[in-house]
């Protein structure tokens, strides 16, 4: 990978984080497209092996890796509730790779 577009993903990912009670934190549906996953599902298969490295290493799954539900606009004002993950930096870093 090109050092430009190692910068530029480094970039957009410290952009996108959140923070919450003193914890930062990253939603997995930003990341997915951030880091090159067209379909949830298969961006989901990348995270069950995060949560299995992450327990292998001893980490508590639930420290890192947090379902959440949020609504997404849908056409003509509809909203409708979706699945995400809030991921601590830890869970991003160390355990999710980028789509090739």
């Amino acid at each position: 990978m090109e050092i430009q577009t190692i910068t530029k993903l480094n970039s957009s990912f410290e952009e996108s984080a959140y923070e919450q009670d003193g914890i930062e934190y990253w939603l997995a549906r930003e990341l997915q497209e951030l880091l090159g996953y067209a379909d949830w599902r298969n961006f989901l298969n990348a995270v069950d092996k995060a949560k299995e490295s992450c327990k292998t290493s001893g980490e508590a799954v639930s420290d890192h890796f947090v379902d959440v539900n949020k609504m997404i606009e849908l056409g003509k004002g509809g909203q409708r509730k979706v699945d995400d993950i809030m991921l601590t930096r830890y869970a991003c870093y160390n355990q999710m790779p980028v789509k090739n």
